[in-house]
């Protein structure tokens, strides 16, 4: 009689956690504006979007992107 036994394994792989998504073109209609001031031009309206850059326990880096000059800044909290 033979004994049959059961492997088991773990696997694992490697998730880049510093990506960052840039935005252009016609991908910008879709998103919210908000009233922000452009650091650059000084423009006070701006698409902003929620990336998740640090770990999970750390807040998400909020985005904007001026709809006057195109500038892309962030904000921490």
């Amino acid at each position: 009689m033979e004994d049959k036994k059961q492997e088991s394994f773990v696997s694992t792989s490697k998730i880049d956690e510093h990506e960052v998504v840039v935005l252009e073109g016609e991908q910008l209609s879709g998103l919210p504006t908000t009233r922000a001031k452009c650091p650059e031009c000084g423009n006070m309206t701006a698409h902003w979007w929620l990336r998740q850059l640090r770990s999970a326990d750390e807040s998400e880096t909020r985005f904007f992107k001026c709809t006057k000059c195109g500038f892309t800044w962030r904000e921490y909290d």
